[in-house]
């Protein structure tokens, strides 16, 4: 069964941030978890600026302080009714990817919750951003939370349509239990969804050596006989599992099933093959967690050795 016990929800102070900790107070309540929220700065330390001329006095720049910062995330935590929880309220000054995944390490964090839209901190649209350094490198399932999102979650929290990436991989294999157990304790559906993206839309103009469309046909089939096999019998009594295969590619099938089932959630494995995987170039997680409508749910397959 899924739970989460231990919840870290770092923010950039921003607006465009409020909603993921809403959403993350609401998930320390409904699990009865245990929620920090956290906030990185470069220092806390003065900055000495060097004058632009020698005769000019070198001018000083004084941060917030700790005890500044501290202060407006518990005001922040009372806005969003976080307060209600009794948060960890935490300020830390060094590299903001590094203090996330070492405070998730430290607190043995079982789920981060973070805006996928934010001010040019952690959150900036995911191009090469803290965010996207977070997911990952992160060591639990991470929700990035759109902008847009409700400024409250619903209180009792739970998904009744969720969508499922599937590509088979490790990672997106751990995904669908995540999505299945989230759909049961709903009592929803989850729509498993696999996309092949590298078949031609349009018949080729030369002859080839096989039958295309009958080929397209066989490879759809296929798909849908492999989601079966993995969506067994009992899996079906836990929640209403529907399965769609798509052709085209991944992430725009994912945000056009997500949009036409009204998804409250999307679940994806943070690594994949094809064309599911979260890679630092525009992968189909990366597109989905930009473009998304809802909050979306990554989660990583088994660590390989050697990996980081």
């Amino acid at each position: 069964m899924v739970e989460f016990k231990q919840i870290l929800c770092p923010t950039d102070l921003s607006e465009a941030s409020r909603p993921a900790l809403s959403y993350a107070a609401a998930f320390a309540g409904w699990y009865h978890a245990r929620l920090s929220i956290l906030h990185v700065v470069p220092t806390f330390d003065a900055i000495a600026v060097p004058p632009a001329q020698l005769a000019d006095p070198v001018q000083v720049i004084y941060p917030s302080t700790r005890e500044d910062i501290t202060a407006e995330l518990r005001r922040q935590a009372e806005t969003s009714g976080a307060a209600a929880v009794d948060p960890a309220i935490v300020a830390e000054a060094g590299d903001a990817v590094t203090v996330i995944v070492e405070r998730a390490l430290a607190s043995s964090a079982d789920l981060i919750v973070v805006g996928s839209h934010g001010r040019s901190g952690f959150n900036r649209l995911l191009h090469g951003s803290v965010a996207e350094q977070v997911l990952l490198k992160a060591p639990c399932p991470v929700l990035t939370v759109p902008p847009h999102a409700p400024a409250t979650a619903p209180p009792d929290l739970l998904f009744r349509r969720i969508l499922c990436a599937m590509d088979f991989s490790p990672g997106a294999l751990q995904a669908l239990g995540f999505a299945l157990d989230l759909g049961r304790q709903a009592d929803g559906v989850v729509t498993v969804l696999h996309a092949l993206e590298w078949l031609a839309e349009e018949e080729p103009r030369v002859h080839a050596h096989f039958n295309v469309a009958e080929y397209r046909t066989y490879l759809i089939e296929d798909a849908r006989e492999r989601l079966e096999t993995l969506l067994a019998p009992e899996a079906r009594t836990w929640c209403q599992i529907d399965t769609v295969v798509a052709v085209g590619r991944p992430y725009r099938q994912v945000l056009q099933a997500a949009a036409e089932r009204s998804a409250d959630l999307i679940v994806m494995g943070a690594q994949g093959r094809g064309g599911f995987g979260l890679a630092l170039n525009g992968s189909t997680t990366h597109q989905v967690v930009r473009a998304a409508a809802c909050p979306v749910l990554t989660v990583r397959g088994a660590r390989l050795a050697g990996e980081g």
